[in-house]
């Protein structure tokens, strides 16, 4: 009888490898959503300073959201009309994940295209990692000595790529209304962390695209007075369906599911390629050259991204 209830009592081992195997598969998969998202968002800063002359910037992203919304409404409209009471209960919540994420963070994202490069806007971007963990230290996350390594690391890569060698940086206009969309990202991407995990994606996603249409909504009838429409042609239509389809709805889908799965600061570090990726689709699309700076660089972020990432994988007892 003893040894019968030693039995029942005693800890299934057999289960550990599994939820050790779970976790890992978890982690692999948010680190590529994140990758993922990154990676789309990269092309969205050449596609916004390529339609920056010719669409204002509260037009464009305005009819981003209207696009991203189309795009997303076919898969989650049921979800989102059957969650409505959960929404409704936590209107306050997703009100202001859209003002962050949806409605400031893009309108200074076209802001910023009018007076500085689609190089400059990826790099600056890059200070949002900073920032996610900051919050994720202040909620009570622990860093840990080598993501806080990895993290310093790919930050002065970034650094010396904006400086072009040198720490000392000369910014204009345009490059402070990105560290101000840095922020404003910053601060979606903590506010994810806290998200209502009974809120279906699809519908936090489709929710989140028709608050932050409609708060757009004055500044855009602002817009059309005092500076008028802008002529669809193939150079808007083709970046405003990237921006809509790709870097909207399937960018920020990765991104939020990623957020779920490895949290903000982790997903973070994997956002500090993104100026890698827009220094490589400057030398594809533009013809840009990377030089020996921009390679050095690049191997100081991409080594503190590996570094920072990094899973820890967890002993057995």
């Amino acid at each position: 009888m003893a040894l019968l209830d030693r039995v029942r009592t005693a800890p299934r081992t057999t289960d550990e490898p599994a939820t050790a195997e779970n976790l890992a598969r978890g982690a692999g998969l948010g680190l590529l959503l994140a990758l993922v998202a990154t990676v789309v968002w990269s092309g969205s800063f050449v596609a916004t300073r390529d339609m920056a002359d010719s669409v204002p910037p509260v037009q464009a992203v305005f009819w981003r959201w209207i696009i991203a919304l189309l795009a997303v409404a076919p898969l989650a409209a049921r979800r989102t009309w059957s969650q409505r009471a959960l929404i409704r209960r936590h209107f306050g919540f997703v009100a202001l994940a859209s003002l962050f994420g949806i409605a400031l963070y893009n309108t200074l994202v076209h802001q910023a295209g009018l007076t500085t490069s689609a190089s400059n806007m990826g790099m600056i971007m890059a200070a949002s990692p900073v920032i996610m963990a900051l919050f994720s230290r202040l909620g009570g996350e622990r860093l840990g000595a080598r993501r806080t390594a990895g993290m310093l690391l790919a930050a002065l890569g970034v650094l010396l790529l904006v400086g072009r060698g040198s720490l000392t940086i000369d910014l204009t206009a345009g490059d402070l209304w990105m560290f101000a969309a840095a922020l404003s990202f910053a601060s979606y991407s903590a506010l994810l962390k806290r998200k209502p995990t009974e809120i279906d994606p699809l519908a936090f996603l489709l929710t989140t695209f028709v608050l932050g249409a409609l708060m757009l909504l004055p500044a855009y009838a602002i817009s059309l007075a005092v500076q008028g429409g802008f002529e669809p042609a193939t150079g808007t239509v083709g970046p405003l369906l990237y921006v809509g389809v790709l870097s909207s709805a399937v960018a920020f889908f990765a991104w939020n599911k990623a957020i779920a799965l490895i949290g903000a600061a982790r997903a973070g570090a994997v956002y500090y390629l993104q100026p890698v990726c827009v220094a490589l689709l400057s030398y594809v699309l533009l013809g840009e050259e990377l030089g020996l700076l921009g390679g050095a660089c690049m191997a100081l972020i991409l080594g503190g991204v590996a570094l920072a990432s990094a899973h820890r994988k967890r002993t057995a007892r």
